[in-house]
């Protein structure tokens, strides 16, 4: 049986940012509306939490028991290195993805927009055929735009029309932010296992657009957050610009993109490419409001 750490590592702590950055925008969105809520922040953000760790050990699941990640260069994968039994995995997995879809019952109950039901049942139903089903769409080159859709676009807009029951230009430039770095993170994680997918048959957009096309994709993305945050102080009479000063973080990571790192050398892009993405998150809700 996979101990305490392994079961925590399998849940991918990396990737957490990619759901705590979309409600952290969303919050200083909402605020900037007046409408901040720290109950309705509160649930969202372990929505959003929840949906990735179910995520991630969906994905676990359903890799490994196609054999995908055999030969995976990256982090422990309970499925493929054999510390845990599938059956375990795919529990957890539906644990965690059950959770969201209660607490986000509960948040669209007390937010009364009962439409957004529908918007949380597409989120859970992306997660698990990500990589899950018959024909899961990771598999076909589709995961980037799923990405950008619930972790960017749902993930902060959903914050802020549950507490403001509106949304503003400012929250949709901080949605294609997110979503804009959180598709660089995947991005990433696929040019790393390009080799490996190859040899699986996952024609993810990475195998796709080939090692050179990914790279430029990748630089393309973590661009327009700060092309964004650059326009955001004109449009906002606000210090939106506050955002640029999370550019640092991303110097490693862009070099190792742009030198052709490869395998293991790019595990440090995913990790500055979140941490990028959740210091531009705050740094945006800030300055939005001030």
């Amino acid at each position: 049986m996979a101990s305490l750490s392994e079961w925590i590592e399998g849940a991918r702590p990396r990737t957490l940012p990619n759901a705590v950055a979309p409600v952290v925008a969303g919050v200083g969105a909402a605020i900037a509306l007046d409408a901040f809520s720290w109950w309705r922040s509160a649930l969202a953000l372990l929505v959003s939490l929840s949906l990735i760790v179910g995520v991630n050990y969906a994905n676990d699941y359903s890799d490994g028991i196609r054999g995908t990640d055999e030969n995976r260069v990256g982090p422990l994968r309970l499925v493929g290195s054999g510390v845990a039994a599938p059956k375990a995995v795919l529990t957890a997995a539906l644990i965690s993805l059950g959770l969201a879809g209660v607490l986000g019952l509960v948040l669209v109950a007390v937010s009364g927009h009962w439409w957004l039901l529908g918007m949380g049942a597409l989120c859970i139903l992306g997660a698990w055929f990500y990589t899950g089903g018959k024909k899961p769409y990771g598999y076909y080159g589709f995961g980037e735009i799923a990405v950008f859709v619930f972790f960017g676009l749902a993930g902060v807009l959903g914050t802020v029309y549950v507490q403001a029951g509106r949304v503003s230009w400012a929250a949709l430039a901080c949605a294609v932010a997110v979503g804009c770095f959180s598709t660089a993170v995947l991005t990433a994680n696929n040019l790393r296992d390009i080799p490996t997918d190859v040899e699986a048959g996952k024609r993810t957009l990475a195998t796709r657009l080939g090692d050179q096309g990914t790279r430029r994709l990748y630089l393309a993305l973590v661009a327009v957050p700060f092309a964004l945050a650059v326009v955001l102080p004109f449009t906002t009479h606000s210090l939106a610009g506050l955002p640029l000063l999370s550019a640092p973080l991303l110097i490693q990571s862009v070099s190792a993109i742009r030198h052709d790192a490869t395998g293991r050398d790019l595990i440090p892009a995913l990790r500055d490419t979140g941490l990028a993405m959740l210091a531009w998150a705050v740094l945006a809700a800030v300055g939005l409001n001030l």
